[in-house]
């Protein structure tokens, strides 16, 4: 069996010791936050003791040959993000987390994931971080891919250990550690509505592109739009932070009530201007984020039909938002969830590099604060007849959110493919076509992909 020791909690005074598959598997939710579904996780370890570190989940993939591609660039990211933020790993445990669906055993499933396993191991011993230990979790039990003896690690597997009845269980409670339900049901609070109110939430989304669109490409009006979203999002926030708070699924519909369509609908289509996006950003702290929060997964579920890829700028808020509070587990999801809707969401891709890598937010908070408090006191200027006029103004020279496209920049313009799957730099944005389709029809999908496309420098990139 492999034995190694983990340092769990807020405190590095806290430690247990994990002996073998059972007390890992039963770990697993514990590191997460969640009990991952249908996931690849793999945990990197350092020093002698075995000392948890950097940890990375994905969906499983579901093409076999993309496994061992998967595989390769899992290993590498791992260990890569690992050297970046304290070492280079000394082993690396791996989780497969997977149901059986219907028709298929338990057994059936932890064999038709040997190969992945074998993938990602062949993948982390390339770039010589051995495997410590290669798990499957399937219906309430565990098997070894590491262990041949059967005497310990059978066929059948073995039944995972009761809830709340381990060591790891009370270390966890007595540091605070909850875990939140699975993977699944944490998701299901981003997911796009798909009951019948989503239909009335397209067609708001299809009216307000309509208008949208000739407004943004009006130099004037693209500033009036970005304002206009500003005080709604603000007053949404006003509304839901006077609200109970919504803590569970059950009660997001109280949430969702207190949200018109056409509101949702103008202020979905706003976020999708970068710079109005980051100013929202700075609703990060205090009783501000816990509304902001409720705000963008309210949001986030409101992206129906053909506006799902909108769903990455209010996913992105909520997975920074949620970061910035010390949400590690939500924040992982919900970048995630905006990965899915749209993969070259920068903002996205940054804020998920940098939690997987357990950075400290306090960085990007301390430049936002920095924005904020500049464009705060060169408004004041401007009310007294100073020169920083354009200052408050969306697309002017101060404040708006320049740390985060500071950040964004670094990754350069992005090609996009074409649908003959050519490569080309992104176009300017296209008029909206006619407005007399119904929801759904081509004219709804090419109001959908222009205001995606729009930001205030019409310069057709959305990140």
């Amino acid at each position: 069996m492999n034995k190694h020791d983990e340092t769990a909690g807020p405190s590095d005074a806290q430690q247990i010791t994990l002996r073998g598959p059972a007390e890992l598997a039963d770990a697993l939710p514990y590191l997460m936050g969640f009990h991952p579904n249908d996931s690849v996780v793999m945990v990197a370890l350092h020093g002698g003791r075995g000392r948890f570190g950097g940890r990375l989940r994905l969906g499983i993939p579901l093409q076999r040959e993309e496994w061992a591609p998967v595989a390769e660039q899992l290993a590498r990211s791992l260990i890569v993000g690992s050297e970046k933020r304290d070492s280079r790993p000394d082993a690396i445990v791996v989780f497969l987390c997977q149901d059986p669906p219907v028709g298929e055993s338990a057994s059936l499933t932890m064999e038709r994931l040997r190969p992945l396993a074998q993938s990602l191991r062949t993948a982390c011993g390339a770039l010589d971080v051995p495997v410590l230990e290669a798990l499957c979790i399937s219906d309430g039990r565990y098997w070894s891919y590491c262990c041949p003896d059967e005497r310990c690690c059978p066929a059948e597997g073995n039944p995972l250990a009761l809830p709340g009845t381990t060591v790891m269980a009370a270390a966890a409670a007595y540091a605070g550690i909850q875990v939140r339900g699975s993977l699944r049901d944490m998701e299901a609070r981003l997911t796009p509505w798909d009951s019948a109110a989503a239909q009335e939430q397209e067609e708001a989304l299809d009216s307000a592109g309509a208008v949208l669109v000739s407004r943004i490409l009006d130099a004037d009006g693209r500033g009036e739009v970005a304002r206009e979203t500003l005080a709604l999002a603000r007053e949404l926030t006003r509304r839901l932070g006077s609200a109970p708070a919504a803590g569970t699924a059950a009660t997001d519909a109280g949430d969702d009530g207190l949200i018109t369509s056409e509101e949702a609908a103008a202020v979905i289509l706003g976020l999708q201007d970068r710079e109005t996006r980051d100013r929202v950003a700075e609703w990060m702290e205090g009783r501000e984020a816990e509304a902001a929060l409720r705000l963008w997964r309210a949001l986030a579920r409101r992206c129906v039909g053909p506006y799902v890829e909108h769903a990455a700028a209010p996913l992105t808020l909520a997975g920074w938002v949620s970061w910035s509070t010390g949400d590690e587990a939500g924040a992982r999801v919900a970048l995630g969830l905006a990965l899915r809707a749209d993969p070259h969401y920068t903002f996205a891709q940054l804020l998920h590099q940098a939690c997987n890598q357990g950075l400290d937010p306090e960085t990007l908070r301390r430049c936002l604060r920095g924005e904020r408090v500049l464009r705060d006191r060169r408004e004041e200027d401007s009310s007294s007849g100073g020169r920083a006029g354009r200052a408050g103004r969306p697309g002017g020279d101060g404040g708006d959110g320049r740390a985060v496209r500071r950040a964004e920049s670094r990754r350069g313009p992005r090609p996009v493919r074409d649908p003959g799957g050519k490569r080309k730099r992104r176009a300017a944005p296209r008029p909206a076509r006619s407005t007399g389709s119904h929801p759904g029809a081509p004219a709804s999908r090419g109001r959908a992909r222009d205001t995606r496309r729009l930001d205030h420098r019409g310069s057709g990139r959305r990140e």
